[in-house]
């Protein structure tokens, strides 16, 4: 019997230093990165480039890369819940990429948002499970600054309704989000969830982006995210819808981060500001 290509488990690398999940190699990875849950919208969301190319699929992680408006950049999913997208992060983070926009759906939890609308994520509830294995719970999972506002700005110039707020993101779809388990099974804890969260002015349930925010703060990158808002549990409505405004949204975003990381390099800054755009 043959052997087989080995290399070290604490961070394993397939043959041709592929990244043992995402199965990429340095090259394949933009600094621009979105991030969907589901493998098919990956697709979705290159249909949208200039050009674009297959990269890899391997489990739930689906890659192209390609340039939007001469603005390198590559899509990735996650799959669901903080595991597989701390994976994916970890993996694309290793490659180059330091830039990442969460590209989703959610459950909203307030009065005035509507199914269809985007919630731009500027904070998470870390409730995924998998953050807590790399800090403690007191430390925040906030969205970049930069990149929040990029996301508002996007939605402006694509003229499609928005909220901002803080996110609640789960381990769990079902009993974690409040919803009754199989046969009706819930816990005592559960029945006021939503009532709490909306009154603490929470915007949505969703399942990634407190790990993505987290991850990104400790490793120094950049990180936001964008949901399309398909439930209303205030409301229990349910309609999917509004996804292919938040693919637009997110792509439109890339393009204004990388004028404003353009902007910002060309006058020698660390950080962008809003001020930079009106210096000639």
């Amino acid at each position: 019997m043959g052997h087989g290509w080995q290399s070290r488990a604490e961070r394993p690398v397939m043959e041709d230093n592929l990244q043992y999940h995402i199965r990429c190699k340095k090259g394949d990875v933009n600094r621009y990165v979105l991030l969907p849950g589901d493998p098919e919208r990956v697709d979705v969301i290159a249909k949208e480039w200039d050009e674009g190319h297959f990269v890899a699929n391997n489990r739930e992680h689906r890659t192209w890369s390609g340039a939007l408006d001469g603005v390198p950049i590559t899509a990735c999913s996650t799959g669901m819940g903080g595991p597989s997208t701390s994976i994916a992060l970890e993996e694309l983070a290793a490659l180059g990429a330091d830039t990442f926009i969460r590209v989703g759906s959610c459950g909203a939890l307030q009065e005035e948002v509507n199914c269809g609308d985007l919630i731009i994520c500027s904070g998470a509830m870390r409730q995924d499970g998998t953050s807590p294995e790399y800090v403690d719970l007191s430390y925040p999972a906030a969205s970049h600054y930069a990149v929040t506002a990029a996301l508002i700005e996007a939605c402006e110039r694509l003229e499609v309704p928005y909220h901002v707020g803080v996110s609640c993101t789960t381990a769990s779809f079902y009993c974690g989000q409040a919803r009754p388990g199989l046969g009706g099974y819930a816990q005592s804890a559960s029945g006021h969830k939503i009532e709490d969260l909306n009154r603490a002015g929470v915007m949505d349930f969703e399942m990634e982006a407190a790990t993505i925010l987290t991850l990104s703060g400790l490793y120094g990158l950049r990180a936001g995210a964008v949901f399309a808002v398909v439930a209303h549990r205030l409301k229990d409505s349910f309609e999917y819808t509004g996804i292919d405004n938040s693919v637009r949204a997110a792509n439109e975003a890339v393009k204004i981060l990388a004028s404003w990381d353009r902007a910002r390099d060309a006058r020698g800054k660390r950080y962008w500001y809003p001020g930079l755009l009106m210096i000639k």
